[in-house]
Order: structure tokens, then sequence, then C-alpha cells
């Protein structure tokens, strides 16, 4: 081939190849686009999220249905609905994106060093109490990071919400999830001196029923605690007081108005300082769950995430700060 046909053949390669990487470019940022209607809970949020008008935030999301083939929204002049290709996109479509921000940290220059946004998720009692002070601390030895925590009780969604990590204290059922273990989550049966003084202590499982129990009242009404008598029968526990946050039945178990069964991470400083006294350790049934920190399967996990995992791990281990048995 001549120098002449090389250039010729350079000079419609060049345009073309640049028209696929435009095309190529143009179909993450719809991605995006959708993916931030979806997150805002609308096209005029989204769209001054992204510095766009409505319209155009609207032609894009047009113009990715009708290159997909498919509706991905159902939308009124009142609401919008996922159709269920459309839920498969969102889900997919984030685990891409997250993917690419992530391999493009990790090409940058210093890509050890933890930076950027991280979305943390935790329940409200163990975020308070021990992962908004590691959180502090991590932000404190990482100044080039920002993370955005929510507390709460549900159990959310990673993909959907775009979250990071999740703190859940759980048995893990979900295989998709990459998750690390970060401590046992033990209950342990407790009430104050106060109460003990006025009503003398269980001397075994059955002596609980008919006691003034502090019991959640989002699971079975009367709760067995994971107590069974000697002819295998569950316990039946009753009480005055029922409620749906471990932290008000702690708050009721301090001020002497029952028997309660709470995570040991809640109340390890008062069984220390004796403001709680554990009861029937010598029957303690085994912990089933544990306290871990979940990620999304199948994305890389960025520094931050990776670090802060490894901050929790080793603040809680090998003994959690709540630690109060001798030994």
């Amino acid at each position: 081939m001549s120098f002449a046909e090389h250039v010729e053949t350079a000079n419609w390669f060049i345009p073309n190849s640049i028209c696929r990487l435009q095309e190529q470019m143009d179909r993450h940022s719809d991605m995006a686009v959708f993916l931030a209607v979806i997150d805002r809970g609308g096209f005029s949020p989204a769209a001054r999220h992204l510095g766009m008008t409505h319209s155009a935030v609207s032609k894009r999301v047009a113009q990715l249905e009708q290159r997909l083939g498919t509706t991905l929204l159902t939308r009124t002049t009142r609401s919008m609905r996922l159709t269920e290709a459309g839920r498969l996109y969102c889900d997919e479509g984030r685990r891409i994106l997250d993917a690419i921000m992530a391999l493009e940290q990790g090409l940058e220059a210093g890509a050890d060093i933890p930076r950027g946004l991280l979305r943390v998720s935790a329940s409200t009692a163990f975020g308070q109490l021990h992962v908004v002070p590691a959180v502090v601390a991590f932000m404190q030895d990482y100044p080039q990071v920002r993370i955005d925590l929510t507390l709460t009780d549900a159990m959310v969604d990673l993909v959907a919400s775009g979250t990071d990590i999740a703190i859940r204290s759980a048995t893990l059922e979900d295989s998709s999830l990459v998750a690390r273990k970060l401590a046992l989550n033990e209950r342990v049966v407790v009430a104050s001196p106060e109460y003990l003084a006025a009503h003398g202590a269980p001397q075994a499982p059955v002596d609980l029923e008919g006691r003034d129990c502090l019991l959640l009242n989002h699971e079975t009404r009367f709760n067995d605690w994971n107590y069974k008598t000697q002819t295998g029968r569950r316990l039946r526990l009753t009480g005055r007081f029922a409620c749906n946050t471990v932290e008000a039945l702690h708050a009721a178990a301090l001020a002497g108005h029952g028997i309660a069964r709470l995570p040991a991470f809640l109340i390890g400083a008062d069984l220390a300082e004796g403001r709680l006294i554990a009861l029937l350790e010598e029957h303690r049934p085994p912990t089933g769950s544990a306290i871990y920190a979940v990620r999304p399967g199948g994305a890389i996990a960025s520094p931050a995430a990776r670090s802060f995992i490894d901050r929790l791990a080793a603040r809680f281990q090998p003994v959690p700060p709540w630690q109060w048995r001798e030994g």
C-alpha cells in the first residue's frame, strides 16, 4: 500500500473511530441522566442537579428509550413508575457506572489514597453509638473523603439507593452482597438493680413467663427470646410495655420497668458500670447473627470503601469496644 493509500485509510478510520467513541460516551451519559431522574425523583429535580433544562433531560430519556426499543418509565403529569425493563436497566446501569467510576479512581495518580464520596448506611442505634465515631475518625485521617451517612432501621437496597457500604446486624441471605464480619450480634437479658431488688431475679428461663418483659412489637407478640423449656416448649413472654425500637426498651429497662433482651453493643457500658445486670447467663442461647459490613457484589470497591471497611474491622476486632465480660 502506497503512502497516499495509508493517508486515505487513516483519514477514513480516525473520524469513524471518533464517532464510535462518541456514541459510547453518549450512551454512558444517557445512562447517567436516566439514573439521575430515578435518584432525584423526577425530571425537574434531575435537571437542576445536572445543570440541564427539563426539556433536555426529558429528550435524553426519550432518546434512550427509542434506542433501546422499550419503555423504561411510565409517566403521567402526576407520577412516574419504572417498568420491569426500567428496573433492570437501572440496577445494571448503576453497576456499570459504579464500575467505571471505581476504575477511573483506581487509575488516577495516588489511587490507593481514599478520596471521593462514600455512601454508608447503618441501623439507628448501632450507627449512633459505633459508626458515627468511626466516620469522624476516618474523615479526620482522610480529608479527601466525603461521607453521606444514613441511619435507618429499614433494610436498604444497596444497588437501588446507591449505597456503597451498609452495616447490618442480621443473618445474611443475599448472596450477591460482599460481606465482612465485624462482630457477633449478641443479645443479653437484663434488668436494673432496682427492678431485681423489688421483684427478684429469674433463676431459669421459664421464670420469665408472667414477668414484666419489655418486648419488641414488630416481632411475634409472644416473644420467646430463643429460650425453650426442658420439654422443648417455647416460652410465651408478655409485658406491659412494647415498642418498635431497642433504644426505647433500653430506657425502660434502665428506669426499672421490667426485663429486656438487648444487643450487647447498646448496653455494654451499662453492664460494666452496674446500671444493668445480666440475667440467665448460664442459660445463654448461642448467638445466631453477626454484625457485617456489606457492599454490592460485582463492582470494584473504591479505595475509600476498602479502607473504611478495614477501619471498622480493626475497631471491632478481636474484642469489640462494648465487651463487658472478663476474659
